[in-house]
């Protein structure tokens, strides 16, 4: 149940937060509405399980977040969106991250035994790899704010902050969501974390251009608020 709560609040949120802002704009409207739309990012286990919750209850909802999205965000942009999106062109793009992991585990798992108790044993290395990808994202998320130049300054801001708005609401509903069913960190970060590499492409792909500053600046945002999750939590 705590995996359909999360659902109802990414896909119903995200239009209800595009139409209320629609008279704000229709650029910071689209960049909120993707920062909701967008699933559960891959690293949000790694956090997720740092901060104490069920690694098996956040796993099966990336699972799931990521297939109703690449199912529904057709639908919702073809409502939102300037351009033409299906299911193959998402599921494209976050396929591979889904299913090569499981398959490589299960070879490993089944087929090298020694290998995935040495991965078991070491789990917290996925947390130096995460550092790593973190350090190219926001280097990429700076390089696009510069390119992107001055003369829309204004709305950029108002992107940003609308997108540390909503990446506040994401994890403080989330954490509710989790805390009604046993499981605080694992809402938390399962609504509030998100795939925004995958936000900042649809952003780019289907909706104005932008728009996109939004899930950019949430990259920053949502690792702030994991950087003072685990120094809160240790």
């Amino acid at each position: 149940m705590m995996h359909l709560w999360l659902l109802v609040a990414q896909m119903i949120g995200s239009m209800a937060v595009y139409f209320s802002l629609l008279p704000a704009g229709e650029i910071i409207a689209q960049g909120a509405m993707i920062c909701i739309l967008a699933p559960i990012a891959m690293a949000a286990v790694v956090i997720g399980g740092m901060l104490g919750a069920n690694i098996e209850t956040m796993a099966t909802y990336s699972l799931v977040c990521n297939l109703a999205t690449a199912l529904l965000a057709p639908v919702i942009i073809s409502f939102t969106g300037n351009g033409e999106c299906s299911m193959w062109q998402i599921l494209t793009k976050v396929a591979p991250l889904l299913i090569a992991p499981f398959i490589v585990g299960q070879l490993c798992r089944f087929g090298l035994p020694p290998v995935g108790r040495w991965i078991a044993e070491h789990s917290r290395i996925s947390f130096y790899l995460w550092l790593i990808s973190l350090i190219v994202i926001v280097g990429r998320t700076t390089s696009f704010i510069i390119d992107s130049g001055t003369e829309n300054s204004r709305t950029e801001i108002w992107l940003a902050a609308t997108a540390l708005v909503i990446c506040i609401a994401q994890f403080s509903l989330g954490r509710f969501i989790g805390s009604r069913y046993g499981d605080t960190a694992a809402g938390g970060q399962s609504l509030g974390q998100k795939n925004t590499v995958l936000a900042v492409w649809m952003a780019q792909s289907f909706l104005h251009p932008l728009s996109s500053v939004a899930p950019t600046a949430y990259i920053v945002w949502q690792n702030v608020v994991n950087s003072y999750q685990i120094w809160k939590h240790k």
